[in-house]
């Protein structure tokens, strides 16, 4: 069998988990915490100086990393070129009703991500050097309390987690991206976005959590800060606009300039895959990250994570806003270029804009998974685990530079389909073990 057709299969296996069973149950366990919570995400949006505050007061005298840190280590990881790419598809081929379909996603996934890190902040356990290590790997042993599960779910986890680390498709799409500035200079690109992410990636969650903290922030304001710019130069349309984004996410929308048309069906699905995505929900990778937090009890960490969904979301309704308002939804100009193309009417030396934001968005995210995929390759082997993942993230990295940038897509949304699989099963074997503290955010 051809390289091509075995990632043509793949690729058909990889529509099919995401079209049917992916969205459904990640859909159907948010929904449950939702209903069982009495939707608690809208407690804790409603009053974030008071979740600072919990946060603040728990994290007095505890060992670890900042909890806002971790923060923005987590959001980091979350913020990347799927919310500026990636995204697009799902208006795409789905229409502007996708996006409808991407807030329920995101709202009832704010609980999956609640629920994953409580239980990693929960059970987590020290590592011996004023930290912690927690996510998955440890609270699956007690979701399983038969011994050959117990250990052999945990390492299925951490094997997929290992693949997943190594963040191929981002990594491709900012080398390519660069390297399209200076083609003459390609190797040298490649070398120096490889070095910059075995540093950043191999430094740990606290080097991850200083980079994304001096990133994010200001990547955050001001790519909000452009989008709403263009968003507004077109303020007379939006009224609209939203009123057929409503509209088309029960009824489907019309074949219209280079867009084929789609139903109900599709616009739910690719929106929901695409907030699944672009969230990371179900994955797991997050909970491993904020369990070093210094916060104490688990459900004012958990907290901040609904905030950091939430800001995934923002972003990711930036960008496809930017790309309903222009018009670039339903023009044949590819997702991976349309947000630079609507840019392209309202700023100068756009080509370099979009490179350095594509390198911000796609930095923090491969440097994210590659650290908590070195734990988990840590986790399987304690004392090789660690030159083991340099050695196949270094040459995995390199070849993946060379092949087609939608085989790197397909390893890694296949490889994450699986991950969500596992991690919910566990998660809801561990539902009842999960709390919602309302009186945290009460005073």
């Amino acid at each position: 069998m051809s390289i091509d057709l075995l990632f043509a299969f793949l690729g058909t296996i990889e529509s099919f988990y995401w079209s049917y069973v992916g969205f459904t149950i990640v859909t159907a366990v948010g929904l449950y915490f939702s209903f069982r919570s009495g939707f608690y995400q809208l407690s804790v949006l409603a009053h974030p100086i008071r979740t600072i505050r919990a946060v603040q007061r728990s994290s007095k005298g505890g060992e670890g990393i900042n909890p806002f840190r971790v923060y923005f280590a987590s959001v980091g990881g979350m913020v990347g070129l799927g919310n500026i790419v990636i995204v697009i598809t799902a208006v795409n081929l789905g229409g502007p009703g996708a996006l409808f379909w991407l807030w329920v996603a995101a709202f009832c996934g704010t609980l999956i991500k609640y629920a994953e890190i409580y239980l990693g902040m929960k059970f987590r356990i020290d590592d011996g050097r004023q930290g912690h290590h927690g996510g998955p790997m440890i609270y699956l042993q007690r979701a399983f309390q038969t011994k050959f599960f117990s250990k052999t779910i945990p390492v299925l986890y951490c094997s997929l987690l290992a693949i997943y680390g190594v963040e191929i498709s981002q990594f491709v799409v900012v080398t390519d991206t660069l390297a399209d500035l200076s083609p003459s200079h390609y190797y040298f690109i490649l070398a120096a976005v490889l070095i910059l992410t075995l540093y950043g990636g191999f430094g740990g969650i606290r080097r991850l959590a200083n980079i994304s903290t001096a990133l994010m922030p200001p990547f955050i304001i001001g790519y909000v800060a452009l989008c709403l710019y263009v968003i507004l130069l077109h303020a007379p349309e939006l009224p609209h606009l939203f009123k057929d984004i409503f509209m088309t996410a029960f009824t489907g929308h019309a074949a219209v300039g280079g867009f084929v048309g789609s139903s109900m069906l599709t616009a739910l699905q690719l929106g929901t895959a695409r907030a699944v995505y672009s969230g990371d929900l179900g994955i797991g990778y997050d909970s491993i990250i904020q369990s070093e937090s210094q916060a104490r009890d688990p459900g004012t960490q958990a907290c901040l994570s609904i905030f950091g969904v939430a800001t995934d979301s923002l972003i990711c309704t930036m960008s496809v806003l930017v790309v309903l308002v222009t018009g670039y939804w339903k023009t044949d100009v590819p997702a991976c270029h349309a947000v630079s193309s609507a840019f392209s009417h309202y700023l100068p030396y756009v080509d370099i804009f979009m490179a350095v934001l594509i390198f911000i968005a796609g930095y923090t995210t491969i440097i994210a998974y590659l650290a908590v995929g070195e734990k988990a390759a840590h986790w399987l082997f304690p004392r090789a685990g660690r030159i083991g993942y340099f050695i196949f993230a270094t040459l995995a990295f390199i070849g993946f530079s060379f092949l087609e940038q939608c085989h790197a897509v397909t390893v890694m949304s296949l490889s994450g389909g699986l991950l969500v699989l596992t991690n919910l099963l566990g998660i809801w074997k561990l539902r009842h073990e999960v709390v919602f503290k309302k009186e945290l955010i009460s005073s």
